[in-house]
């Protein structure tokens, strides 16, 4: 099932954050290998320092859009959304040092691996809003296990 800008679709209960670390803003488009989401920069978002986010702060736009795309096909298979973890970045590179208060980013996801263990890779662009010029871009690299409390807890022994 494919979802298109304008969908009625919260981009907030596709992602496991809540509250401030909640930093997308909303869902462009998404199908069963990639997902669009915006993100308008203001002085009062997350890591906003001086007039502007950090470029590395894309490297996490990047994840949750990942997470939005898991959360969004767990929605089509009637399952909840699940947590996920980001293991790592590959190549990140970014045009310019801050994205600028003002500044409307579209994080473009393409899953490029999914395996059954619930490894997978995602392709990942964040283009400027307004000219779709790209400014960053990034392999992403994640695990979303089928119990997580199982391995949290395996994973502290």
């Amino acid at each position: 099932m494919s979802v298109q800008q304008g969908d009625a679709i919260d981009i907030h209960s596709l992602v496991p954050h809540s509250g401030a670390m909640s930093l997308l803003g909303r869902l462009l488009a998404a199908d069963d290998e990639n997902l669009s989401a915006e993100v308008a920069i203001g002085t009062d978002s997350m890591f906003c320092v001086d007039g502007a986010v950090g470029a590395w702060v894309g490297v996490e736009y990047m994840a949750q859009a990942v997470a939005a795309h898991a959360g969004h096909a767990a929605r089509l298979r009637g399952e909840p959304v699940r947590v996920g973890f980001l293991l790592g970045t590959r190549r990140y590179a970014c045009a310019v040092p801050a994205f600028a208060a003002g500044s409307v980013l579209h994080i473009h996801v393409q899953r490029a691996l999914q395996g059954e263990n619930g490894l997978g890779a995602f392709e990942c662009r964040i283009v400027d809003g307004n000219d779709g010029r790209e400014l960053a871009t990034a392999t992403i690299t994640v695990f979303q296990p089928d119990n997580v409390e199982e391995f949290l807890q395996r994973s502290s022994e």
